[in-house]
């Protein structure tokens, strides 16, 4: 054998472990769940195929599309403010000191809470009997805001729900980004006078133009997911105001029983995530090409 084929050998060797672990936590569950979205199936096992006609019911459900609006509208509402808050507080925060340190930890200890502790403080704070932003407006003689009840007020109520709770994991990221940068780029911009805003438009975003992206398409992958601050505040409600995809396949798998139809919603879903952070992703490197 020669030296090549060893050192080949030896790189599969290192490379396997994680391929099968990837494999059967991964592609096979991806791979199970296109079978089962092509039969009618119940969570008890029952199995009759059907082809596509999963897929077909799903395109004329609209249930589903009122369920894809609000979960796009989420997500618009929720990443580009996400990104643009998380980058300004880390440019912020990107100094030493005890007190900058103190804050980086402040705004991350939100993401280490679980969901039902982040819905239950926004519900003590957003419902219209005896919560926090109903006692102002009483004390200051306006009636109550029914938040969770409204269903133009619901939607933006989660967004700012998910702001508060997803804050924390972007700064780290932009943070790590940001002291990557060499500081003699700065101090010749500092020789050279440029403004704040041309150092930060000419040096700091393109330097960090990468962690940008992966804030992005992490936070799009994510919101499109979005699960149980839907659910535990407003249970989908008012009349589907606030029901997401994910919680639509919930609905369909757990309430009604048809796993098969659930899992066509599922592979959908999936296929819009990837589409969404591959368009992303073109778009900024055709960019950077052109550049």
């Amino acid at each position: 054998m020669t030296a090549a084929w060893r050192e080949r050998l030896a790189g599969y060797a290192f490379v396997g472990p994680f391929l099968l672990v990837y494999a059967s936590v991964l592609v096979v569950p991806l791979l199970m769940g296109i079978g089962i979205s092509l039969h009618r199936a119940d969570l008890f096992g029952r199995r009759e195929w059907i082809g596509l006609a999963n897929y077909a019911e799903a395109l004329g459900d609209p249930v589903l599309h009122q369920a894809v609006a609000n979960t796009l509208v989420l997500t618009l509402l929720i990443v580009p403010p996400l990104t643009v808050i998380a980058l300004l507080l880390a440019l912020a925060l990107n100094r030493a000191g005890a007190l900058a340190a103190v804050l980086r930890g402040v705004f991350f200890s939100s993401l280490v809470l679980s969901v039902t502790i982040v819905t239950l403080i926004w519900r003590f704070i957003l419902t219209p009997d005896a919560g926090l932003i109903a006692e102002g407006l009483e004390a200051a003689g306006r009636a109550p805001i029914p938040f969770l009840s409204d269903p133009d007020l619901v939607i933006p109520a989660i967004a700012v729900t998910t702001l508060w709770w997803s804050l924390g994991f972007p700064i780290m990221l932009f943070l790590a980004g940001l002291q990557q940068v060499p500081g003699d780029i700065y101090e010749a911009a500092a020789l050279d006078r440029a403004s704040r805003w041309t150092v930060f438009r000419r040096i700091t975003l393109p330097s960090i133009r990468r962690t940008l992206l992966l804030v992005v398409m992490l936070q799009t992958a994510a919101q499109l997911q979005i699960f149980g601050q839907a659910q535990l505040l407003t249970g989908g409600g008012p009349g589907g105001a606030s029901r997401t995809m994910v919680l639509y396949i919930f609905e369909v798998s757990f309430g009604r029983w048809e796993l098969g139809y659930a899992t066509a919603i599922a592979e959908l879903l999936f296929g819009m995530i990837l589409c969404v952070t591959l368009l992303q992703y073109w778009l900024v490197t055709r960019r950077e090409g052109e550049a």
